[in-house]
């Protein structure tokens, strides 16, 4: 019986073109010595890669608040701002620049335009003695107005020192120094320039940059285990601007208990949750215990809260026979009584002959956009602004 035999199996070294055994041997420890070599080659390549990035952070070297190169094409191209001009050329065809008042402009990046120079970079001591002398001398100052024309020149110079703080990476103490004092001076303009037009002052801009560098503030204080001297007042105004916001609720809840638990930061939650629990007196019952700055951050939610409390009183004393004490309401609204009465009308809620407020669900009405000016019923702000001077706010010690 025929049986199928098995292949035979041929060992490599028996091939017709095997190399001899010590030869194979040798090639394979050299194919695995190239494979190790071709390793180290790639972990020494990321190495050089990983230190060329850390290398490649620009650090500036630009000791004065303006470098030279854009103090002499602003001032040959006359693009000077009349708070950088000598005095006594203002008047002149070609004003010349200051260089002891003259601030590096923003400006947007180009194509083709290097912004990582160093001598066009100011380092962070620079920066803060920057942001020191637009608050000092320009924001404070008595002597310059109007206030609106002071707010452009800052804001855009402070953005000129945030972009100089984004190119560089800076950190540290004086990041926050100069992070804390953009905030106050942006919360402090959000309040003043209320109500002003848009071609003078944008809310929503200066929002945008207010939340960024907010942000920004909060996360450096995320960074350090150790607590910040100004930590608790900045998470108290990050919660009292973005007032129901379920973000900025749940940040403050993720805190640590002792920071959580500080006045400030205690006062704040209170007021959030008064606020989302739609209790607009307890909101300003509350209010009345803030410090100017936080009211400042405040003030943007008091014609919400106000509109609130009419509405409804509106339905829950909507009766014909029902007569209000307009006195009475003006203390819930913290308001003098003759705005009271014009905010009442704003709302179509009837105001009668002997100074009594008649609500009616039926007659309340929103008012038409613009009619409602929100700088008429800052009473509650500007009764805690008193003496306190723009560079004690700003500064931080009002």
């Amino acid at each position: 019986m025929n049986r199928r035999r098995a292949p035979r199996r041929i060992s490599h070294s028996q091939r017709r073109d095997a190399p001899p055994r010590g030869e194979w041997r040798q090639r394979n420890q050299e194919q695995w010595r190239g494979q190790d070599k071709a390793q180290m080659r790639q972990v020494e390549e990321d190495d050089r890669r990983e230190q060329h990035g850390k290398e490649t952070v620009p650090r500036g070297i630009c000791q004065t608040m303006c470098p030279a190169h854009e103090l002499w094409e602003r001032q040959t191209q006359n693009r000077l701002h009349h708070f950088e001009m000598l005095a006594g050329t203002e008047r002149d065809r070609q004003p010349r620049a200051d260089p002891l008042r003259a601030v590096k402009e923003y400006s947007r990046p180009a194509a083709g335009k290097d912004s990582t120079n160093p001598a066009d970079l100011r380092p962070p001591a620079v920066l803060l003695k920057t942001v020191c002398y637009l608050i000092d001398d320009i924001a404070a100052s008595p002597n310059l107005c109007p206030w609106t024309e002071v707010y452009g020149f800052v804001f855009d110079r402070l953005r000129g020192v945030k972009q100089d703080m984004i190119i560089q990476r800076v950190s540290g103490l004086d990041c926050v120094a100069i992070l804390e004092q953009t905030v106050r001076f942006l919360i402090y303009a959000s309040y003043r320039l209320c109500g002003e037009p848009l071609r003078l002052y944008d809310p929503r801009i200066n929002d945008t940059h207010l939340q960024e560098n907010l942000s920004w503030l909060l996360d450096c204080y995320a960074t350090v285990t150790e607590l910040h001297p100004n930590q608790e007042e900045f998470q108290a105004l990050g919660l009292l601007y973005n007032l129901g916001s379920a973000r900025a609720t749940q940040h403050i809840m993720e805190l640590p208990e002792r920071l959580r638990s500080a006045p400030a930061i205690r006062l704040a939650l209170s007021i959030n949750r008064a606020y989302l629990e739609r209790n607009p007196v307890r909101v300003l019952r509350l209010a009345q215990r803030l410090n100017f700055l936080q009211c400042c951050a405040l003030h943007q939610h008091l014609v919400t809260c106000r509109r609130d409390l009419l509405l409804i009183f509106s339905h829950g004393y909507s009766s014909r026979n029902c007569r209000f004490p307009l006195d009475r309401l003006a203390r819930l609204l913290c308001l003098d009584v003759p705005l009271t009465a014009r905010l009442c009308q704003a709302y179509g809620v009837d105001v009668s002959q002997d100074s009594h407020v008649v609500f009616s669900k039926a007659a309340f009405t929103e008012p038409e956009q613009g009619t409602l000016h929100c700088k008429l019923y800052h009473s509650i702000v500007a009764e805690k602004q008193r003496d306190l001077t723009v560079g004690s706010i700003i500064h931080g010690c009002a």
